[in-house]
């Protein structure tokens, strides 16, 4: 049986994604370093695999001994608006996600996964995908960390904790999207959360 860690695990990705690892019968024990205490409801835990670890970020490279998992899945995130600014976005969206890339490696885990964005690209003008693709370019090129994977979504569909104006209303006219996006557009339409936690779980080296 195998064992995963998962970064990010309130989030909508992250919250989906340990759900279905906890009912995958391949993992023995499911790692979630969190910032504060879990809701014992956030989660459905029937054969007691699961793991949280309160930690804090900041120091994330204090905790590398909690990467000597074979999977390691890493659904950290947040918005501008939430961050308060682009210094603070960079920190939670690049620094964290580069720094638990690095950790995996250390520990020579499996295989490390982590929430991209469609449209990626370290040369856009827009900051939120400069900042994607400048962190895709980081991790692929990472020397001995050879089963890297990002998966890309676009706006995300499923039930949030926030509300998120473009997200809420993509929600309402999913239908929609779905009929016009065709073709090279596909890609850009909304997804939803179990799909690209599925995603996830199928990019791993088993």
């Amino acid at each position: 049986m195998k064992s995963a860690m998962v970064l990010g695990a309130t989030g909508l990705v992250g919250r989906t994604l340990v759900n279905m690892l906890l009912q995958d019968r391949r993992y023995s024990e499911v790692t979630c370093l969190v910032r504060k205490p879990l809701s014992s409801q956030m989660f459905k835990d029937p054969h007691n695999r699961l793991k949280p670890v309160v930690i804090d970020f900041d120091h994330l490279q204090d905790y590398q001994g909690y990467f000597s998992v074979d999977h390691v899945y890493c659904c950290l995130g947040t918005t501008l608006k939430k961050a308060g600014s682009k210094q603070a976005f960079r920190r939670v969206d690049f620094e964290y996600v580069h720094v638990a890339a690095q950790l995996t490696r250390a520990q020579r885990a499996n295989s490390f996964v982590w929430v991209s964005s469609v449209g990626a690209d370290a040369k856009s003008s827009n900051f939120y995908l400069r900042v994607k693709g400048e962190l895709e370019n980081a991790i692929m090129r990472m020397p001995q960390l050879p089963h890297a994977s990002a998966v890309r979504p676009s706006l995300l569909l499923g039930n949030r904790d926030e509300s998120r104006t473009l997200e809420d209303i993509a929600q309402k006219t999913a239908p929609i999207w779905q009929s016009l996006m065709k073709g090279p557009l596909k890609k850009y339409r909304p997804v939803h959360a179990v799909d690209v936690a599925r995603n996830m779980m199928s990019l791993q080296r088993w």
